[in-house]
């Protein structure tokens, strides 16, 4: 589950089944009973005629769990982290970073890094066209260094300055939950 859209449709299919949940989160849903198989199979039914799937293997749940942090951090939090984001990740889901690295790489095909740079030029095409923020006060809230580097990242996944995305009004953005399924 990457959005709260998302979090919506799960409740819903736990309502329709009759399951209580004491927590439905990003990549998460805790409920109060024991489920049968039966009910297990049709919740996995369910979720997948929403476009969802229910989870078991340990390592997928563990990536989930990444690409959610990322997510968060990236597309629906204001407050600038503090830490080197290696660390902040680590912490925050109780692994070393290089296993996680390493995992998410196998996994995924591609780096923890590079997953990251796809949602932050996502979430800046998404500031750019909202045009609230001008690009100095983007590249301090999407925590770069200096606009340099914003614009050099930017133009490097997108082909384009963020000057020059801004005037092209039909440049299409993609949705969260098809980042980092192929490049950006």
């Amino acid at each position: 589950m990457v959005s709260n859209r998302c979090k919506m449709a799960v409740k819903e299919d736990l309502k329709k089944l009759g399951l209580h949940f004491i927590v439905v989160d990003l990549g998460e849903v805790e409920i109060m009973e024991n489920i049968s198989i039966e009910q297990r199979e049709a919740l996995k039914a369910s979720l997948l005629s929403s476009g969802l799937e229910l989870m078991d293997d340990k390592r997928a749940m563990l990536i989930e769990k990444i690409k959610n942090v990322i997510i968060e951090m990236v597309h629906h939090t204001d407050e600038m982290i503090k830490m080197n984001f290696s660390d902040f990740l680590s912490e925050k889901l109780n692994h070393d970073y290089t296993y996680l690295a390493n995992l998410f790489s196998e996994v995924q095909g591609t780096t923890i890094e590079q997953f990251i740079i796809c949602h932050k030029i996502e979430r800046i095409k998404e500031l750019i066209i909202y045009d609230e923020l001008n690009i100095t006060e983007i590249a301090w809230k999407m925590n770069y260094s200096s606009v340099a580097h914003l614009s050099n990242q930017f133009k490097k996944v997108t082909g384009l300055s963020p000057s020059h995305f801004k005037k092209l009004k039909d440049q299409r953005r993609v949705p969260l939950e098809e980042i980092g399924n192929s490049n950006c």
